[in-house]
């Protein structure tokens, strides 16, 4: 008998998925798609990209469904494949990463960039939406940082991982994605 760590509301559907079930298919692919598109959309900004890369996703998540292990849920480790088809998918546009070290930025009167910008998390209650249209207005890397560390709960160590640079690159991104994200709210 298998021991479970998650309990998983579809785990009758991906056990007919797994047996080729095309109806299966079609009901998981309902229960995810909206959300697993938002995702792509936070990270690639484009509709059309968007919903290519979440079909390559589902196509790989069907094809790969033997590697489903059920040590979390099938929401988790969809979401995982979904995140890292469009992280490759946005590496294919050549981002350009800024490393901390080629470029220090200081402000004039010589505070740190981290208590610049006046907005804090918990001070802040914003409409859900207009946050939401603002990041999709940020360069893709402040971006694609801001989204996972924000949307999808990554911290600057696994963003990092994923996206293949440093801890404090991927702190620095969210910085300045965040101070660009005040302006961009401060406009509107």
């Amino acid at each position: 008998m298998k021991t479970k760590l998650y309990t998983d509301q579809h785990v009758d559907l991906v056990e007919r998925c797994k047996l080729g079930e095309r109806k299966a298919q079609y009901e998981l692919y309902k229960c995810y798609s909206k959300a697993m598109f938002n995702i792509c959309m936070r990270i690639i900004n484009h509709n059309g990209e968007a919903e290519d890369v979440l079909q390559e996703a589902f196509v790989d998540a069907f094809t790969n469904l033997h590697q489903f292990r059920q040590q979390s849920t099938f929401g988790a480790w969809f979401k995982q494949i979904v995140v890292n088809k469009s992280i490759n998918h946005l590496r294919s546009r050549k981002v350009k990463w800024v490393e901390m070290d080629e470029f220090q930025e200081t402000l004039e009167d010589g505070q740190e960039m981290d208590d610049s910008f006046g907005w804090h998390e918990n001070d802040t209650t914003l409409e859900v939406e207009r946050i939401r249209n603002a990041v999709l207005k940020l360069p893709d890397g402040y971006r694609v940082v801001v989204s996972l560390y924000l949307f999808e709960g990554y911290d600057h160590e696994e963003i990092g991982e994923v996206l293949g640079i440093s801890e404090t690159t991927s702190r620095t991104q969210y910085m300045r994605g965040k101070r660009k994200l005040t302006e961009i709210l401060g406009r509107a």
